[in-house]
């Protein structure tokens, strides 16, 4: 306020239009109204400043603090604000860095502010607090100053610090286990390459095995004739000797002989048929017939086996009619009772049938010394023979394992009881027919054979070997026939024209590709058709056997049994036709 003597000078309530008395008095509570609110404006920022929950301070371009806060104060570790600032030139005290400070204060004179500007301060202990800053450049008159907005990020350093950590860690296991699963795939690439070479490896030993399987079967077919042709000369040779009268030792040498063929044929026999079945080669041909018909077969065969063994032998039939392959099944029952009469040394065999709803059971029983429980499963196999029976001529165990793959084969489950001592019963099911035909359900007549009826008879015989056609003459001439012989097609045909004989026997493979079974189709070209036939033959093809029965030609096959060439003779001569 001017004096009164200052007449010349303007005060500042000139300036503002309050120098005069009654301008002051007009203006004055306005102007203490408008200090008031500043004062209240300023109290209000002042505690605002100290107790914001950021830290804040003020600082000139030079480094000195001008002002803090206790919030600060708190993020520095000092007791109070008024401490921390008298305590501190910010640029060297509080910042670890000159240069630091000198390139803040430079941005922020050019830009005018800084936001998010992370940097360490020290604390009053001297370690380091991170932390985030705000400023904000001023000019307070002359005096240019900044200030800053300090808030503590220590934790979000620490826990930033902790997921870099533990991604680093994460990362790092990651990567460990990627190369442990890239060290795991190209082990199993290396077993997959090792697999894959030795599945070809064993491919190619498979194909090997097979090639050389199926050139053995090949083989076995192949020679099957030529194989069998001397053993059925030989058979034929010792049968035409069994029936002549010679001194009991030459007669029994002739046995041994004999029983040494036959067990030679058995062998080949199964050899053959379980190479055929190994190869699939043996397809079954299901048809319905009566139990009669299996029967007569079988009981022809093995009566006059059982009386020469001293055993009995019942057959216990049922008049009905099952579904199966004849030929097939006649194998497996024939088989059974073979092993029934081989191991049997008193009592008896019996072969029985019963009825169980659609199913019939077809046992056959034996007094033997029975099997092992132990050894039931593996009596099975090929080869293989109880210990008891090892030196037992007759067999070399592959009568069972030809009824087993036979028995599957055709669907029939077969099973077996034994008891040690008492004896064996092997059972099979077959099904029932589901109707007997009407026009075959009375069997036919058996014609009662006069064995002397072939004498006399004119019998030709057809086969390229020389030893068969000896031995046919020896073993027919014994019987009182008058032979004629042919070693090819042509000459069959001749002689048949020149003197029809009675009887035809043909084999069926003969040179150049031929066969007997032409000789029926030029004899019924030629007229005649009226001379009875037979086939004689080691072929066992499936092929052959259809051919035969569509020409209407009974077959034996080689090795012949004398006795059953001779039944069939005598019945083809009695009636012409086989059953």
């Amino acid at each position: 306020m001017k004096k009164p003597s200052d007449s010349g000078a303007l005060t500042f309530e000139d300036l503002i239009g309050l120098g005069g008395q009654s301008a002051r008095k007009s203006y004055y509570p306005e102007l203490l109204n408008k200090i008031e609110e500043l004062e209240a404006e300023r109290n209000r920022y002042k505690w605002l400043f100290e107790n914001a929950l950021h830290g804040i301070f003020q600082a000139d371009l030079g480094g000195s603090l001008c002002k803090a806060n206790r919030a600060l104060a708190r993020i520095c570790g000092y007791p109070d604000e008024q401490a921390m600032v008298a305590g501190l030139n910010f640029a060297t005290d509080l910042l670890f860095s000159e240069q630091e400070f000198r390139l803040m204060t430079a941005r922020l004179v050019q830009d005018g502010q800084l936001f998010l500007y992370e940097t360490r301060l020290r604390k009053a202990d001297g370690q380091a607090v991170e932390v985030s800053m705000n400023i904000l450049f001023r000019n307070y008159g002359d005096q240019p100053v900044f200030v800053a907005f300090v808030a503590d990020i220590t934790e979000r350093k620490r826990v930033q610090q902790r997921m870099l950590s533990l991604n680093e860690e994460l990362e790092q296991r990651v990567d460990e286990r990627t190369r442990e699963l890239v060290g795991l795939n190209e082990r199993l690439q290396r077993e997959v390459r090792t697999r894959q070479q030795a599945e070809h490896a064993m491919q190619q030993a498979k194909e090997v095995a097979e090639a050389a399987n199926h050139s053995k079967d090949k083989y076995l077919a192949a020679a099957s004739h030529d194989l069998l042709q001397p053993l059925n000369a030989a058979r034929l040779l010792i049968a035409a000797l069994q029936e002549r009268s010679l001194p009991e030792s030459e007669a029994g040498l002739v046995d041994r002989v004999h029983l040494a063929l036959d067990g030679a044929e058995h062998l080949l026999k199964d050899l053959l048929d379980i190479s055929k079945l190994d190869q699939n080669a043996v397809q079954p041909e299901l048809q319905s017939f009566p139990v009669s018909r299996l029967v007569e077969g079988l009981q022809a065969e093995f009566e006059p086996v059982a009386e020469a063994a001293g055993l009995s032998f019942r057959v216990y039939p049922r008049d009905l009619w099952i579904a199966s392959d004849f030929r097939l099944l006649t194998r497996i029952l024939r088989n059974l009772l073979s092993n029934a009469f081989r191991y049997t040394k008193q009592g008896g065999v019996l072969l029985g049938f019963r009825a169980q709803g659609e199913q019939l059971l077809i046992q056959v029983w034996d007094t033997g010394s029975g099997i092992p429980v132990d050894k039931q499963e593996s009596i099975f196999e090929e080869f293989c023979r109880l210990q008891q029976y090892q030196n037992q001529p007759g067999g070399v165990g592959l009568g069972l394992a030809i009824v087993d793959r036979i028995a599957r084969m055709l669907a029939h489950p077969i099973s077996l009881r034994s008891v040690v001592g008492a004896g064996s019963c092997f059972e099979i099911k077959v099904p029932l027919a589901a109707h007997s035909p009407q026009s075959l359900l009375a069997a036919p007549p058996r014609h009662t054979l006069d064995m002397g009826s072939l004498q006399g008879s004119c019998v030709l015989v057809l086969d390229n070997d020389p030893g068969i056609l000896v031995s046919m003459d020896a073993l027919l001439s014994g019987w009182g026939c008058e032979v004629i012989q042919a070693a090819t097609l042509e000459d069959a045909v001749e002689l048949c024209c020149q003197s029809t004989p009675d009887l035809v026997l043909a084999d069926y493979h003969l040179e150049a590709e031929q066969t007997g079974l032409e000789l029926r189709g030029r004899l019924n070209t030629a007229g005649l058709q009226q001379i009875p036939m037979m086939m004689l033959t080691a072929d066992r093809s499936a092929s052959t056997r259809r051919a035969f029965r569509d020409a209407g030609v009974p077959v034996l096959n080689k090795p012949v049994k004398p006795g059953k060439l001779r039944a069939l003779m005598t019945h083809l001569l009695a009636t012409g036709v086989a059953d």
